[in-house]
């Protein structure tokens, strides 16, 4: 149904309006998981859908489910979607396109009164990015079944606030039980979040999988001391261990490349003082690659890295590992109908492995799914300056649509047989 066209000016206005709710001086957005931002932009998104004649539903993890009724309504529905949180420094289009994308989608059918077989779901996650409670990718982990929902709702953030007190908070706990939701398939719409589409002047990325990712919580402990009095021979020097240790993750990530990274995302140095030496960090770790057993590769050298460097100094060292998520492939239906809706809209495309995870990733464990990417300009994402085009993000919902078109068309062939 190529006669099907997304209207490009109107999702950019979404894109824009919903980037008002807790815009940055800098030009990006600040939208933390389950905080008055996100109950904002969530009511704009749930009064949209309404406007729509779309049934809302939430979850007791706050996602919600916005569902178009098709011809087969005893069928589960195609879902399609992605997130509205952000992080602290985030930009207008990672997960937003995806939410914004979608909502086009359903809107054009609804307008030109194009009927699906199964019903057409536009979906919010809630917190993807674990910004504001680790790990990432909480709500649809426990509809895929990688975590447990008592422990997924009992994550707390810097202030204490529990997951699941704050979701009270702003009212979107709703009483559906999270993952007794089935789908018929999942599509998600992404920014790329990195170079390479743009690099090859691609339009649209076919996603065949995500590579996996480890995360680690790290603390470090010496000793607090005078930074005048303290010769430098009796110092127990825990941001000195951290140092070297950011210093052999990267040396890790290295030693695999071109496919691996890894990362100190976050340090907190205690007491920090300017006069003491610091007596305890705390930092986190993020190990990726597409294959797993270069994963287990990289963590078997970094558990060895802790004691290697830090006794030496005079350094107690922990390590626990809060997130496992092994790679991903992507079902071969749905990234057939990715495929051939690239190419139905005369775009160019290639295929590409993410290197971000995704809440497709684990709503894959569940559902047929896969996911299309856009450029955004110099790779840059997680970051003020983030940016896709007009062109770029109406040239993902437009595939994202056709994909969904494909997908239904040849269900309702294989129910025919």
């Amino acid at each position: 149904m190529r006669n099907l066209v997304i209207d490009a000016e109107r999702l950019w206005g979404d894109i824009m309006s919903t980037a008002a709710i807790g815009a940055t001086a800098k030009g990006g957005i600040c939208r933390l998981t389950l905080t008055d931002l996100d109950r904002q932009v969530r009511d704009w998104f749930k009064a949209q859908c309404e406007g729509l004649g779309l049934t809302v539903t939430v979850d007791d993890m706050g996602a919600i489910f916005a569902r178009r009724p098709g011809q087969r309504n005893d069928l589960p529905p195609i879902a399609i979607g992605s997130h509205l949180d952000t992080q602290p420094t985030g930009g207008k289009f990672d997960g937003v396109l995806g939410v914004m994308g979608a909502l086009e989608a359903v809107r054009t059918m609804v307008q030109a009164g194009y009927e699906t077989v199964v019903p057409i779901e536009v979906v919010n996650w809630t917190n993807e990015e674990g910004a504001r409670f680790a790990p990432s990718m909480v709500s649809s982990g426990v509809f895929g079944g990688a975590f447990e929902k008592d422990w997924a709702t009992s994550r707390t953030d810097p202030d204490g606030v529990t997951f699941g007190e704050a979701l009270e908070a702003i009212g979107y706990r709703g009483s559906e039980p999270c993952g007794q939701h089935p789908l018929t398939a999942f599509f998600e719409l992404h920014i790329e979040q990195g170079p390479l589409l743009e690099a090859e002047n691609k339009e649209i990325g076919i996603v065949i999988g995500v590579q996996g990712l480890r995360w680690y919580e790290v603390v470090i402990t010496g000793q607090d001391a005078h930074t005048g009095a303290t010769p430098m021979h009796m110092r127990k020097n825990a941001l000195l261990g951290a140092a070297r240790l950011t210093d052999r993750i990267d040396a890790i990530a290295r030693a695999h490349a071109p496919l691996a990274v890894g990362t100190v995302g976050m340090m907190e140095v205690r007491p920090n003082s300017r006069n003491v030496v610091p007596g305890e960090v705390f930092l986190t770790v993020d190990l990726r690659h597409p294959e797993s057993d270069v994963i287990e590769a990289m963590e078997k050298v970094l558990v060895a890295s802790l004691s290697e460097i830090c006794d030496p100094l005079g350094l107690g060292v922990t390590m626990n590992r809060i997130a496992d998520t092994p790679p991903v492939r992507f079902d071969q239906d749905c990234i057939e109908s990715v495929r051939t809706a690239a190419a139905q809209s005369g775009f160019s495309a290639r295929e590409i492995v993410s290197g971000a995870g995704h809440d497709a990733t684990y709503v894959s464990r569940v559902a047929p799914t896969s996911m299309i990417f856009v450029p955004c300009k110099g790779g840059i994402s997680h970051n003020e300056a983030e940016f896709s085009s007009k062109e770029q993000c109406a040239a993902g919902a437009q595939v994202l649509l056709q994909a969904v078109l494909d997908y239904d068309r040849k269900l309702a062939e294989r129910l025919a047989k």
